[in-house]
């Protein structure tokens, strides 16, 4: 497949870094005429990278700009322009639930620091005991939804703890024990025959988040290429480019790890789209690098797997996009509105998902919490129905279903974030909930720190919409 770059116009967008706002130009790289993608070029002295990777989708009919895209913003507004976006586009009592939000974010990741043998800092997933490691996934979230928590010093320490723990072939962790223990497999190694199939993407998540913050070319000379390698090690399948279990295995590997559980094969929807966040993430890092050739060669790859997951998951007749291919084939609720978050889904899938979710709001939605799959609906293999990832409702995914919900219904948008909010403040932050008093892994961070990610991208597109 071939590409051509499109150099739709030279915008000029600040990019939020804290204390700092960075002119970047603005690039669109396009694979299909109907869904040019969005980069954001390094065009600074400090080598700024953007602060989204999204797919705009031309026919946005709810933007007046036919330009704006439906995945997460080109650009994130100043902080100055994010508080006037809140108070013009928000009610007083949304903006009291997200300042809340935001405080006790940076308040769990504080109370979470434990100190590895090492002497560097970790940030597990819960406040006090339980969570006796370093996981990347949930590190990462961290990293997407309050990255001022940490120092820069606490970054790229963090950074280079978890590339140093990549195995000979490439595999990057699933978690590392605060000895030092790379672990590949949940479970503590034991779940799963292979590495977990989210790690490589996560593990240049951290180190894009990083680079971003620090803007350290010393740390991204060290990184650049165990990470190609990590991506490397992905497991691809080569008819459709995208991330798969092996349904031969007895117990292949884990997907995703918030589904870690569930016993999904072939290709997978979850991960394909991280592979794709990873793409443009590593493309990016690439190209301050000046490797513009690797650069672009991982942007294709990134191109090629979007444009099959659009076409391999997608179920016209239900309005969501399936988890597999093979097993555990159920609509997934958490990956499609990641997939509208991303820019993946077309402008026809993003308003079919997001009417989905209006229209089934109170079956998958619980005190403004989510769960996997449609009401009454399980995973062919995992665990207990109606219980953790098979029918309890987390907040982890809630930014990226508030994201989509509000091309349709701002204000039912809104009210889910209240929601989540009040739930917390009266019952605690939970890692998952349900009925009759069910809840597990009090204190868990990425419930109140990812989310701020989705609000975010949800203002600057109101923002720019009532441009």
């Amino acid at each position: 497949m071939s590409y051509s770059l499109k150099i739709i116009d030279s915008l000029r967008l600040f990019c939020l870094i804290p204390g700092i706002g960075l002119l970047l130009n603005t690039t669109v790289l396009s694979d299909t005429p109907s869904l040019p993608e969005t980069r954001l070029l390094d065009g600074s002295s400090q080598a700024a990278l953007p602060p989204s990777h999204a797919v705009p989708d031309t026919n946005n009919s709810r933007s007046k700009d036919p330009n704006t895209p439906f995945g997460a913003s080109t650009g994130h507004p100043t902080n100055q322009q994010y508080q006037t976006g809140l108070s013009q586009h928000t009610s007083r009592e949304f903006q009291q639930a997200v300042q809340w939000l935001d405080t006790k974010s940076a308040q769990m990741i504080r109370q979470s620091l434990r100190t590895t043998k090492s002497g560097i800092h970790a940030f597990p997933p819960q406040v006090g005991s339980g969570y006796e490691a370093f996981w990347l996934r949930d590190y990462q979230y961290m990293l997407e939804g309050k990255i001022d928590a940490f120092s820069d010093k606490e970054l790229k320490d963090a950074c280079l703890f978890f590339v140093r723990g990549q195995r000979h072939d490439g595999a990057m962790v699933d978690c590392i024990k605060f000895d030092g223990t790379p672990i590949y497999m949940p479970g503590y190694g034991s779940m799963g025959a292979n590495p977990v199939a989210d790690g490589s993407q996560f593990c240049v998540g951290v180190a894009w988040h990083t680079f971003r913050q620090t803007h350290d070319r010393e740390l991204l000379n060290q990184l650049i290429d165990p990470l190609i390698r990590a991506m490397d090690a992905i497991p691809i399948n080569p008819q459709t480019n995208l991330v798969y279990i092996d349904p031969q295995v007895p117990w292949d590997r884990c997907p995703y790890g918030f589904t870690d559980s569930i016993r999904k094969k072939g290709d997978i929807l979850f991960c394909s789209l991280l592979y794709v966040q990873a793409g443009r993430q590593l493309s990016d890092l690439l190209s301050v690098l000046d490797r513009h050739k690797d650069a672009r060669l991982w942007l294709d790859r990134s191109h090629q797997s979007a444009s099959a997951i659009r076409e391999t998951f997608w179920y016209p007749d239900i309005g969501l996009f399936r988890a597999a291919t093979i097993e555990c084939t159920q609509p997934d609720i958490w990956g499609s509105a990641f997939a509208v978050y991303l820019g993946v889904a077309d402008h026809d899938q993003s308003m079919t998902i997001a009417q989905y979710f209006k229209n089934n709001y109170n079956g998958i939605m619980k005190r403004g919490q989510l769960r996997h799959t449609p009401a009454q609906t399980w995973w062919d293999k995992g665990c207990r129905p109606e219980t953790y990832q098979n029918g309890a409702y987390w907040a982890t995914p809630v930014g990226w279903f508030v994201y989509t919900l509000d091309l349709v219904s701002p204000e039912l948008a809104d009210k889910t974030i209240i929601d989540m909010v009040n739930d917390f403040k009266i019952n605690g932050v939970w890692e998952c909930i349900n009925d009759h008093g069910y809840h597990n892994v009090e204190n868990y961070i990425d419930s109140a720190t990812l989310p701020l990610a989705g609000i975010r991208a949800m203002i600057l597109r109101r923002i720019e919409n009532a441009d």
